[in-house]
């Protein structure tokens, strides 16, 4: 069990880590060795997620998250395995923790009467100084 809060923890059967070549640092090392980590969290898997958890979850994770709900982060900032191994999964953890927390809900809030009527007042300056740019009529 991993843990992520307190109260909440991840299943180690819900993690599948494949290792592959990776395309960034690592000198002629890149061609032999797979350092790159490709991580998948199973979201509908054994780890005991709220409900809500699962729906904020499986928002953040955007186009990381597939359609069989499987979380998918690749990583491979570093040289090592074990580097890119550990970032995979404090990237995960950090995911699911920024999903156990609930949005403060918005409340709509009214104009002030005296806002609207400042935007209004300066609507009408603004509309009375444009109109005496117009050209003057002559009458003849």
């Amino acid at each position: 069990m991993i843990p992520v809060t307190s109260t909440l923890w991840l299943d180690e059967r819900d993690i599948e880590e494949r290792f592959v070549r990776a395309a960034g640092p690592g000198g002629q090392n890149v061609n032999k060795v797979s350092t790159a980590v490709e991580l998948r969290f199973s979201v509908r898997g054994f780890s005991h997620l709220p409900e809500e958890v699962r729906a904020r979850l499986a928002k953040l994770a955007g186009r990381r998250l597939t359609q069989d709900g499987v979380i998918v982060l690749q990583v491979q900032a570093h040289r090592t395995q074990e580097r890119n191994r550990s970032e995979a999964m404090t990237r995960l953890i950090a995911l699911v923790r920024q999903a156990t927390h609930r949005p403060k809900p918005r409340h709509k809030t009214k104009v002030p009467h005296a806002e609207r009527q400042r935007r209004l007042d300066h609507k009408l300056r603004r509309g009375n100084t444009k109109s005496n740019r117009a050209k003057v009529e002559r009458d003849d």
